[in-house]
């Protein structure tokens, strides 16, 4: 067995959790000389981003050609030393070694008959709580809260609402809005439904509103706030833990094992985000959450993209202790719902271990063909 294609796929497509706001991917096709397929993806976002990554991943389809897809371990390091030249930190060259890293493990599964996540040493949960994450789209608070009752009406254990986001919701930048607007949804949600806040970089707070925002939540018992001061910000999240007692989350802007090493070292993060289509994969994520279930943090995926990586995202959580719920876009969208067969989806508020060959998702060719550009 060996690969013997490796292909750039650049699409884009109106995403309905972000506004409307057109989002560009780099997929990434590998086919092996028997025929079968494996499907990775780079959450690269920006239309700029999607073709350097399609660049790159053509200049090291070498390193992959030929190789046998059941030693995808070898591959990511030759990846990983192939890829050096184009950032050492990650960036671009990361997002590529993402995306032909989980399309391997697809393919692996594929060939063996067995999941990604029998391939990691099987499941560690029997399900995990789903979270509905998505954006608040209305001026008013009312209205937003009655289109988050909507979704936990669909079952789901919890909300994740993203401040600093496009639209006219303005949350993030005036703190009596933002104290009545968490006040509404705790009171529309209850007390047993999970709550979460994720800071936009539009609306990144300094250190000081950022504790005077926690300390005014802890009434409304807000499970974490997410990236509240940025992607790194060591000293300020050390004065914010140590004034502060809501949980703190970051680090889905990282790329490689040792920039999650620094953010573990700092004992500031107590949920450590990944993404396995910017932090080289499946490969790359399983070493993360390793590393975040010895130092007795929570993981959590930043699964908010394509069902690739959802699959991806899927099979990594349910094999870490680290993870502990899952997160799910509530608003259908052409990535999740178009593009593969059998969209994921929550049960009862629950995610279930995935099963079937590979990521156990069977991708749409012409849904491809449709957002291809």
């Amino acid at each position: 067995m060996k690969v013997e294609r490796v292909e750039a796929i650049r699409v884009a497509y109106p995403e309905p959790n972000d506004h409307g706001t057109t989002r560009h991917l780099c997929l990434v096709k590998l086919t092996s000389d028997d025929g079968a397929t494996g499907w990775g993806e780079a959450v690269t976002v920006t239309e700029d981003a999607t073709a350097a990554v399609a660049k790159l991943v053509e200049g090291i389809a070498g390193t992959v050609l030929g190789a046998d897809p059941l030693h995808h371990e070898a591959v990511w390091h030759r990846l990983k030393d192939r890829a050096w030249w184009y950032g050492h930190g990650g960036g671009m060259a990361s997002f590529a070694v993402s995306a032909i890293d989980i399309a391997l493990w697809d393919l692996k599964g594929k060939l063996l008959g067995c999941s990604v996540l029998d391939l990691l040493g099987g499941p560690v949960h029997a399900r995990l709580p789903a979270i509905a994450c998505s954006h608040a789209f209305h001026v008013e608070i009312a209205e937003m809260c009655d289109e988050a009752a909507a979704w936990m009406a669909d079952g789901y254990a919890g909300i994740k609402i993203g401040f600093g986001k496009p639209g006219p919701a303005r949350l993030g930048f005036e703190h009596d809005r933002d104290v009545a607007y968490v006040a509404a949804m705790r009171a529309m949600m209850g007390d047993t439904k999970a709550f979460m806040i994720d800071v936009g970089p539009a609306a990144q707070w300094d250190v000081a509103t950022a504790v005077k925002r926690a300390r005014a939540f802890d009434e409304y018992e807000v499970d974490w706030i997410e990236e509240p001061l940025g992607p790194w910000d060591p000293a300020g999240y050390a004065a914010l833990r140590d004034k502060t007692d809501t949980r703190i989350a970051y680090g889905e802007r990282e790329w490689t094992v040792a920039g999650y090493d620094a953010i573990l070292r700092t004992g500031t993060c107590d949920v450590v985000g990944a993404d396995p289509g910017r932090a080289e994969g499946i490969t790359g994520f399983k070493k993360v959450t390793d590393r975040v279930e010895a130092h007795g943090r929570q993981a959590n995926s930043h699964a908010w993209s394509s069902a690739i990586v959802s699959a991806a995202s899927l099979a990594v959580s349910f094999s870490s202790p680290a993870v502990r719920v899952f997160e799910l876009k509530p608003l259908p969208n052409p990535m999740q719902h178009e593009l593969v067969e059998r969209p994921l989806g929550q049960q009862a508020g629950w995610m279930l271990p995935p099963a079937g060959p590979g990521l156990g998702i069977d991708v749409l060719e012409d849904a491809v063909a449709r957002y291809r550009y």
